[in-house]
C-alpha cells in the first residue's frame, strides 16, 4: 500500500514515515500543498496523511482538490491538525476526509487508524461483491458505481470515497431507515469525532450526483425526525 505524507515539519513526516515503513507501507512525503497535489496527480497513492496547516495551499484546500479530480484511486485521506476544536473536525470531514487525528498522537494510534482506513477497500477479502439496485450498480472491489438512465444506457458516477461508501450502504439496505449515528458508524467507526450534523452534508453532496432532481429527492428520502432511507423502486 502506497500512502502520501503531507506534513512541513519534517521531524513529524520522518517519524509518521519511519513509524509506517516498519508496518510494510510504502511511504512518500510532501511539505506542501502544491507539491502534494503534484505528487498525488503524477502516482495516486491509496491513503494521503494530510496536515491542516501546510504552506502553499493549507490541508482543507488540497482535500477539496482531491476529491474534486476524478481518478483511477480515490485515497483515503487523513487529516492530521494541532488545533482540537471541534469545528475544525467537522470542516475537515465536511471537506472529504475519511478520518481525523489531533497531534500529539502515538504511533500506535496512527497505525490502527490507517488499517483501519485501508481494511474499508479489503473487506470483502477475494469475493467480488457488486451491490446492485433497480437503477444502480455499484461494484465493491473496482470501486465503481453507475445509475441506469434506461434500458440502454447507464450513466458512471464520479463520487469521493466516503460518498462511494454512503451509497454502496444505502444499495445494500434498501428501505431501511438510517439514523445520523448508524451512518456515523458504518462510515468511520470508533474513529468519528465531531457533529453528527456533517452527515448531511455528505448526502447533500451524493443527492447532487444521483438525484434527477436534488432539491426533490428520488432515491435518497428524508424521513423527518429519523434520517434517511433509500428508495429506488421507482422514478415517481
Amino acid at each position: 500500500m502506497d500512502i502520501l505524507i503531507v506534513e512541513d515539519e519534517i521531524e513529524i513526516a520522518e517519524l509518521i514515515q519511519l513509524t509506517l515503513e516498519k508496518e510494510g507501507f510504502m511511504c512518500r512525503i510532501s511539505r506542501d500543498g502544491i507539491n502534494a497535489l503534484r505528487m498525488f496527480q503524477e502516482q495516486p497513492p491509496d491513503l494521503i496523511i494530510l496536515d491542516l496547516m501546510i504552506p502553499s495551499l493549507d490541508g482543507l484546500e488540497v482535500c477539496a482538490r482531491i476529491r474534486q479530480k476524478p481518478g483511477a484511486k480515490d485515497p483515503y485521506i487523513l487529516m492530521l491538525t494541532a488545533k482540537g476544536e471541534e469545528i475544525d473536525r467537522v470542516i475537515g470531514l465536511s471537506t472529504g476526509a475519511d478520518d481525523y487525528m489531533v497531534k500529539p498522537f502515538s504511533p500506535r494510534e496512527l497505525v490502527a487508524r490507517v488499517r483501519a482506513l485501508l481494511r474499508r477497500s479489503l473487506r470483502q477479502g477475494g469475493q467480488h461483491q457488486v451491490n446492485r439496485s433497480q437503477h444502480f450498480i455499484v461494484d465493491i472491489d473496482q470501486r465503481t458505481a453507475s445509475r441506469h438512465l434506461d434500458s440502454q444506457q447507464a450513466e458512471v458516477l464520479d463520487l469521493t470515497t466516503l460518498e462511494f461508501n454512503l451509497l454502496s450502504t444505502f444499495v445494500s439496505n434498501p428501505g431501511r431507515v438510517w439514523n445520523r449515528s448508524q451512518l456515523i458508524d458504518k462510515l468511520w467507526g470508533d474513529n468519528f469525532f465531531g457533529d453528527e450534523r456533517v452527515v448531511d452534508t455528505h448526502i447533500a453532496r451524493l443527492r447532487k450526483k444521483i438525484e434527477p432532481d436534488p432539491s426533490n429527492p428520488t432515491f435518497i428520502k428524508t424521513v423527518v425526525g429519523v434520517g434517511y432511507k433509500f428508495d429506488d423502486s421507482s422514478m415517481g
